[in-house]
């Protein structure tokens, strides 16, 4: 099957209280990673391309692997996702470039100016069958362009469910991306985080049925930062967010979680362990195949974290 995008995921998601696993992608290796776990937990898939991921590899690269992808699973339905789209132009090129989601951050602007650029995206999208994400209040944390709040303000500058029905109102966006105390990057907290699931609640009571988002949802897992530290890094204060309150949070509204900094963390905790037990190596199918294998297995226990292991058949 082709493209598709979120609406029918997001349907299913919210409906049977799960979450559909939001995966950013940068290179073959990681994307074959995350393709591989979803084929053998049968689960549905967005894959997620930032600014960074444009640059680093090139939209041409990045679409043919995930179009290799799409071709070789046509049972698993597949959504190619604009990450972080700061500005009405990036979002109009991934459009044009025949993404099947779009995510508009304007959530650093006033509330008028975020519902302004948000609408004039939506305009754009919709019209040619393309979903819009779009995000209210603000993260901690830093990811590739993407600077939040700092750890000590997160909790100032959480989602107000007061304004929620407004936004989505005023500019008819598909899905919010919500800020409840998460956090982008592997330092995410100093202490272990307690999320706003009031915040979640309350919005779902105002509107009952609409998807909501979670970003910076890295949970930092300890197997993977303690080889690292083995293996010569320096990562003993990294913190994500535990995997029992993501379960909490999608047996709610959210029907999307964004995952990012695990993937890295996967893959770069293997390359060390293969550099470190064999020094002379040098052939990169050595050491990105083990690492390949790891974010596989991570990926696999992601989906029964958020639920949707199994559930592509439901999504399609």
């Amino acid at each position: 099957m082709p493209l598709v995008d979120t609406k029918k995921m997001f349907e299913m998601a919210y409906k049977n209280g799960y979450a559909i696993g939001a995966f950013n992608v940068n290179n073959m290796e990681i994307t074959q990673g995350i393709v591989n776990a979803i084929a053998e937990e049968k689960a549905p898939l967005i894959l997620q391309i930032s600014r960074g991921a444009r640059s680093y590899a090139s939209m041409s690269y990045l679409k043919a692997i995930i179009n290799v992808a799409v071709e070789e699973n046509p049972d698993i339905p597949i959504c190619m996702h604009l990450d972080h789209g700061d500005t009405f132009e990036s979002c109009k090129q991934c459009v044009d470039d025949g993404f099947t989601s779009v995510m508009v951050d304007a959530s650093h602007a006033p509330f008028e100016e975020n519902i302004k650029i948000t609408k004039q995206v939506v305009d754009y999208a919709h019209a040619r069958g393309v979903v819009v994400e779009a995000e209210l209040g603000q993260l901690g944390g830093i990811e590739e362009d993407v600077v939040g709040v700092s750890a000590e303000d997160i909790h100032k500058h959480l989602t107000d469910p007061d304004q929620v029905v407004e936004f989505v109102e005023k500019t008819g966006c598909d899905s919010l991306a919500v800020a409840i105390g998460t956090s982008h990057g592997a330092y995410k907290f100093k202490t272990a985080p307690k999320l706003a699931i009031d915040v979640v609640q309350e919005i779902q009571e105002k509107l009952p049925g609409y998807p909501l988002v979670m970003h910076g949802s890295s949970s930092v897992l300890k197997e993977f930062k303690d080889l690292i530290n083995k293996y010569g890094g320096a990562m003993p204060d990294a913190m994500g967010v535990p995997e029992d309150a993501i379960s909490e949070a999608v047996k709610l509204a959210v029907c999307k979680v964004n995952i990012d900094t695990d993937l890295r963390m996967a893959l770069t905790a293997k390359i060390r362990e293969v550099f470190a037990s064999s020094p002379a190596e040098f052939d990169p199918r050595k050491y990105l195949g083990p690492g390949r294998e790891a974010i596989k297995d991570m990926v696999k226990h992601k989906l029964q974290i958020l639920g949707c292991a199994g559930k592509a058949t439901e999504c399609m």
